[in-house]
């Protein structure tokens, strides 16, 4: 089923990068909208998978919105968004070549 999710810390196509690579061998097809705010992610899952899917977004450091973080996970998630979206900017610039 096709569903929406409203994601932190996500600011640029560099993190949506990272965001369609890091999902699709578990969740398939994910599209990232970087027009909204908050920042929402599209794919298609199963309701089994949800718990999963938070998980790897968190490793991430894009956790849903829904999440109550502590003070140190939004630390730690933030920090871990500016080493996914760094990565992402690479594999955009490195792809295009």
């Amino acid at each position: 089923m096709k569903k929406v999710y409203e994601v932190n810390n996500v600011k640029c196509s560099g993190c949506a990068n990272t965001l369609i690579t890091a999902l699709k061998n578990d969740f398939g097809e994910v599209s990232v909208d970087l027009e909204v705010n908050p920042r929402k992610i599209t794919l298609n899952i199963d309701d089994s998978k949800e718990a999963a899917l938070k998980i790897k977004l968190k490793e991430l450091g894009y956790p849903l919105t829904s999440e109550q973080l502590s003070t140190f996970e939004n630390v730690t998630t933030s920090a871990k968004s500016f080493v996914s979206c760094a990565i992402g900017k690479v594999n955009l610039a490195t792809s295009k070549k």
